[in-house]
C-alpha cells in the first residue's frame, strides 16, 4: 500500500533526479494531456491569425465604407448634375415652344407679307393691261379698245336686264380683270376679248376666262377667253389649249392650238 512516507519519498527522489519527472509524467499522464500545451500555443496562434485577419477584414471593411461614401457623394453629384441638366432640357423646351410660336406668327406675317405682294403685283399688272391693252393685244384684233368699267357695267346689266343672264353669271362678269373690244384680224368681226390677269397664270385663270367668255357669247357676243400675266405655270398650258383659251405672257401671245 502506498503511504504517505511513499509519496514523500518519491517526491524527494524527483527532486533528486528531475529527469525522472518527464518520465513519470508520461506514465501518469494520458496522451491528450500531455499534447495539450502544443494544442493551447496552437489554438493561440490560430487565434493571433484569427485576429489578424479579422484586424484585415475591418480594414477591408474600413476601405469598402469609404469607398461607399465616395460613391454615394459620387451620386449625390451625379443627382444634382441631373437635376441641373432636366433644368436645362425644360427650359430650352420653352424657349423651343416659344421659339414655334414666334415661327408660326413669322410665317403668318410673312404669308399675309406675300399675298399683299402678290395682289399688289396682280393689280399693277392688271392696270398695265388696262392701260397698254392695244399694245398687248394687237395680234389678236385690230382697233383694240379696253372698255371701261361704266362701259362693261352698262353691258353686263343690260344682259341681266333682258334676262340672258343670270344674277350670279352677272357677278362673274363684273369680276372680270379687263375686257377688249376689237375686230378680228382674220374677216374683220367685231370680238371681245375676256381677259383674266394674274402674276402667274394658274388653271383657275384659265377657267376663269373660259366660263366667262362662253356666257358673254350667250348674248350674242363673239368672244375669245385669254389668260395674261408674266407667265403661265406648265399645269395650267394644256387646259388653256383644251379649252381654248389664248396665252399672253410678257407680251407673248400663244394660240390656244400651239400651246
Amino acid at each position: 500500500m502506498f503511504t504517505v512516507s511513499d509519496f514523500r519519498d518519491l517526491v524527494h527522489l524527483l527532486d533528486e533526479h528531475p529527469d525522472w519527472r518527464e518520465e513519470l509524467r508520461r506514465l501518469v499522464l494520458t496522451d491528450e494531456v500531455l499534447s495539450l500545451p502544443k494544442t493551447m500555443h496552437e489554438l493561440a496562434e490560430a487565434q493571433c491569425r484569427t485576429e489578424v485577419r479579422m484586424d484585415q477584414l475591418a480594414e477591408r471593411m474600413d476601405q469598402l465604407t469609404a469607398r461607399m461614401d465616395q460613391l454615394a457623394e459620387r451620386m449625390d453629384q451625379l443627382t444634382a448634375r441631373m437635376d441641373q441638366l432636366a433644368e436645362r432640357m425644360d427650359q430650352l423646351a420653352e424657349r423651343m415652344d416659344q421659339l414655334a410660336a414666334r415661327m408660326d406668327q413669322l410665317a403668318e406675317a410673312l404669308t399675309k407679307v406675300t399675298n399683299d405682294v402678290d395682289w399688289l403685283k396682280g393689280d399693277q399688272l392688271e392696270r398695265r393691261y388696262r392701260e397698254r391693252g392695244p399694245a398687248y393685244f394687237a395680234p389678236l384684233i385690230r382697233h383694240a379698245h379696253v372698255l371701261s368699267s361704266d362701259e362693261w357695267v352698262a353691258l353686263v346689266e343690260g344682259a341681266l336686264d333682258q334676262r340672258q343672264i343670270s344674277e350670279q353669271e352677272a357677278d362673274s362678269l363684273l369680276q372680270t380683270d379687263a375686257v377688249v373690244r376689237g375686230r378680228r384680224r382674220e374677216d374683220g368681226e367685231e370680238v371681245y376679248l375676256v381677259v383674266e390677269v394674274s402674276w402667274g397664270v394658274g388653271i383657275s385663270d384659265v377657267q376663269r376666262a373660259s366660263e366667262r367668255a362662253a356666257t358673254l357669247g350667250r348674248i350674242g357676243k363673239t368672244t375669245l377667253p385669254v389668260v395674261a400675266g408674266s407667265w403661265v405655270t406648265p399645269d395650267a398650258q394644256e387646259p388653256a389649249h383644251a379649252m381654248g383659251v389664248w396665252q399672253v405672257a410678257n407680251g407673248r401671245v400663244t394660240a390656244p392650238e400651239a400651246a
